[in-house]
């Protein structure tokens, strides 16, 4: 049988203690600039996967290296679609990202109300 001192277990008390009330001070610090950068680099990976920039600075340029009038149009009036059609869903993520990082901002005070409330 392990022996322990109640020193150790003072220790461990206070160590947990202090992890439990340093808590909602490294979620709104640390913890919201982690998941923040998490969040960015997602929308940075999700702009890449879309290729948005790339769409929206070859705008003028004309497709496939037709230089005629027609190619021209057409290559522009296709590249407004992909840029408006890329724009929404780029909107879409981050739209999606903004409600995770409310849910995140507000789920310690939920949480707290709920135990709160289940205990009256």
């Amino acid at each position: 049988m392990i022996k322990v001192s109640n020193e150790t277990l003072g220790k461990a008390f206070l160590d947990i203690l202090k992890d439990v009330l340093f808590f909602p001070f490294w979620w709104y610090s640390v913890g919201l600039f982690k998941f923040g950068r998490v969040l960015l680099i997602f929308l940075g990976n999700r702009e890449k996967v879309l290729a948005w920039s790339v769409w929206a600075g070859n705008i003028f340029t004309p497709m496939y290296g037709l230089r005629d009038i027609q190619g021209v149009i057409i290559s522009f009036f296709i590249r407004i679609i992909q840029v408006v059609f890329r724009s929404i869903i780029m909107l879409f993520w981050l739209t999606i990202l903004s409600a995770v990082l409310l849910i995140y901002l507000v789920f310690p005070p939920f949480a707290i109300y709920e135990i709160i409330f289940q205990l009256k």
